[in-house]
């Protein structure tokens, strides 16, 4: 059965930082890339990164050089350290694996708030 938690949001100042971390079921994990996304209130779901089995990345281009995505096989987690935060970055995270679609499973997530 997938498990996806996901924790480590919260509110904080623009130009602020926090770490997001996604515990996933081992299987799940191991067999997957893995991305972030997020949704703001009436926008839709966006993927915003992306880390491979071997650890390469990727991001969309409102993110490049502020967040940062990783992923530690031996724990099976997900991590977004997100930098320089802007107030329109305030959304709930998601991770799960690429691609994922609406109907997949999807856990709680975590709300951000980034004030200005």
């Amino acid at each position: 059965q997938v498990q996806l938690v996901e924790s480590g949001g919260g509110l904080v100042q623009a130009g602020g930082s926090l770490k997001l971390s996604c515990a996933a079921s081992a299987t799940f994990f191991r067999l997957n890339t893995m991305g972030w996304f997020r949704q703001a209130p009436g926008k839709q779901r966006e993927l915003v990164a992306v880390v491979t089995g071997g650890g390469n990345t990727h991001y969309v281009d409102s993110v490049k050089g502020r967040f940062t995505i990783s992923r530690d096989n031996a724990v099976n987690t997900v991590y977004l350290q997100m930098n320089t935060l802007k107030p329109e970055d305030t959304a709930v995270y998601y991770c799960n694996a690429v691609p994922s679609t609406p109907q997949d499973f999807w856990g709680q997530g975590t709300q951000v708030i980034v004030s200005s």
